[in-house]
């Protein structure tokens, strides 16, 4: 049996009827004082009690919202809270008292949505909006569900440096970006989206730290001496002193799932979390989640971003898997992006041809266990038999639009009959569909890495690690210029009649098809053929059946109009129409003809 969750671990500071109590694991120091400060010019030091496992701990007359305090180890500098709620002066400053339980909810009749109906859309809290704070995202919260949107997914909010970054720099696991709105404007957020029926999911880092502001190593064995990965130190799950490394993060879950309401988190690179124990860090996991969702009345799901193409990410743990509930599917964008721009460099080697369409659709992975080129051995296992609901699939994130040279967007490497076709891909596929902010109305702005770091040294080694890890050269953008954080942000506009209108209004048709098509929401088999052969395919189909419906999704793949066979079925969906917008109508439909790039979808009755 897992240990999960322990109260007794327990860092955040608690707030227990009149009185505030401090608890920090610093195993190795021989004093540890809590600083309360005042004001500039007026701080007060107390000596902290030991405790068991190497934590320390006080309890003082009860603090209100907004007091700061630090922490000094062994008549050191003063270091913010490895627990911090809320670091309103950033990462290197005092901590401030959040009681994220006063917040008053209103969602207290929020029905949570079951994984097969998700349709996730990515977001960025500083580029969504001009104001970039969680409270600008709830004016546009009504416009996203009435697209189709199920969930938000928000890129990480963890107290980073500076006020400019994608997320993946955070150093205060526990605090709520303060240029954002800190814990109390998440708070408004999640309240207002599960008031009209929106869930938020939470991108969370558990395999590193950022590098600027990263004081945990000084309070104890945080980090690996075994693992590294390409950010940074690797966490300790499993060497010695990892236990109280464990419960800080399986803390980190409870928080988010049980006081902020979050619906689930999204893992970071788990292939990049590394645990020998007898019970893996992933499980429990998944299982404080539960707990911690179990506890308000509700539940939470866990995805995981994994390249390995492990289907033990979704196993149960009763048959050797982890037990999440998902994972990312990159297979599927690989091949989309290789296919539809014929980029076959680095990770794009082992795609590009109409095959791995064909096989992911029935397979779920494309990798599972043959040769990787771009790996140099063999990739994946097989994941045949698992429901599309268990894998999360888009053709455009922030990672393959932002680990670009200049940020492109698909919209800016496609014509428009190429980016609708491409858009029905993932529009129609077995998988949750995915969708990055803007990507519905054919975003022109570019996402590039942007990052506002105050460590020179840090910096010129981030610009010079861009232009060589991802051989940008001299074409890359500046990530530390505010200029290339400004032209990440969203445009927010689709004006009547124009192209952006009509990708707007295809996403929106298509959501609402996935809703009410049987076949594609609960099929009992999925099918894929090439025409008129593999050696010279101009057609691919997908086909869906269930009790009720046969579901044939056909996508011409040439810029040249292709004869097909309709068969007396009914004509469900066709992209290359005026509404979407082709410049004129299709042909009349007895021609038998999809148009360049054109997807059409059709059903019969079985």
């Amino acid at each position: 049996m897992s240990i999960g969750y322990l109260p007794e671990f327990r860092c955040r500071p608690e707030i227990i009827e009149n009185q505030t109590r401090f608890r920090v694991w610093a195993p190795f120091k021989s004093s540890v004082e809590l600083v309360l400060i005042e004001t500039d010019d007026s701080q007060s030091a107390h000596i902290m009690q030991t405790g068991d496992w190497g934590y320390f701990e006080l309890t003082v007359p009860h603090l209100k919202d907004g007091s700061l305090y630090a922490y000094r180890l062994d008549n050191g500098p003063l270091r913010p809270d490895p627990c911090s709620l809320w670091q309103p002066d950033g990462v290197h400053l005092p901590s401030a008292i959040y009681d994220a339980t006063s917040f008053t909810w209103t969602d207290e009749n929020w029905v949570p949505i079951a994984q097969n109906d998700l349709v996730f859309y990515e977001l960025h809290v500083g580029t969504f909006s001009d104001e970039g704070t969680f409270d600008a995202i709830i004016p546009r919260l009504n416009a996203l569900k009435e697209l189709g949107i199920t969930a938000i997914e928000l890129l990480p909010v963890a107290q980073f440096p500076g006020d400019r970054n994608w997320g993946y720099d955070g150093v205060h696991p526990f605090a709520a970006q303060n240029s954002y709105g800190g814990p109390a404007g998440l708070q408004r957020l999640i309240d207002a989206a599960h008031q009209i029926g929106l869930s938020v999911i939470l991108d969370v880092v558990y395999n590193h730290l950022g590098p600027e502001g990263n004081y945990l190593g000084e309070f104890g064995a945080y980090f690996s001496g075994t693992y590294s990965t390409a950010w940074g130190e690797a966490l300790n799950y499993d060497g010695p002193h990892s236990d109280p490394v464990r419960q800080y993060f399986l803390e980190n879950v409870w928080h988010w799932i049980h006081d902020f309401h979050l619906d689930g988190l999204r893992l970071d690179a788990v292939h990049s979390i590394y645990d020998k124990s007898p019970v893996h860090i992933l499980t429990e996991i998944k299982q404080v989640a539960d707990a911690a969702a179990k506890a308000r009345g509700s539940e939470a799901i866990i995805i995981a971003e994994s390249l390995l193409n492990d289907v033990r990410m979704i196993r149960p743990p009763e048959q050797g898997g982890y037990g999440l509930d998902a994972e990312w599917n990159e297979d599927f964008h690989h091949a989309v992006q290789a296919f539809m721009t014929e980029e076959h460099s680095g990770k794009y080697a082992d795609f590009g041809e109409v095959q791995h369409l064909k096989t992911i659709f029935e397979e779920n992975f494309s990798l599972s266990g043959q040769y990787s080129q771009f790996r140099q051995k063999r990739w994946g296992a097989p994941a045949v038999g698992f429901a599309g609901s268990r894998f999360i699939a888009g053709i455009q994130n922030h990672d393959h639009i932002g680990n670009r040279a200049q940020g492109e967007r698909f919209s800016q490497l496609l014509s428009p009959a190429e980016y609708r076709l491409a858009a029905c891909l993932s529009l129609v596929s077995p998988f949750l569909p995915l969708i990055f902010m803007g990507e519905e109305y054919g975003e022109t702005n570019p996402f590039p890495f942007f990052c506002s770091f105050q460590d020179l040294k840090l910096i010129r080694n981030v610009r010079k690690g861009r232009k060589r890890d991802f051989g940008f050269g001299r074409n890359v953008l500046d990530p530390q210029k505010e200029s290339t954080y400004e032209m990440a942000k969203l445009q927010w506009n689709w004006p009547e009649g124009s192209e952006q209108a009509g990708y707007r209004q295809m996403y929106h048709d298509l959501l609402q098809a996935r809703r009410t098509w049987p076949a594609i929401k609960n099929p009992l088999t999925r099918t894929a053929c090439l025409r008129p052969d593999q050696e010279n395919t101009t057609l691919l189909e997908w086909k869906y059946e269930s009790e009720s419906q046969t579901l044939v999704c056909l996508f011409n793949l040439t810029d040249q109009m292709q004869t097909i066979e309709f068969n007396e079925r009914a004509i469900l969906f066709r992209s290359e129409v005026q509404l979407y917008t082709a410049t004129t109508d299709i042909e009349p439909l007895s021609t038998e003809k999809l148009r360049p790039f054109e997807c059409a979808v059709m059903s019969s009755i079985p």
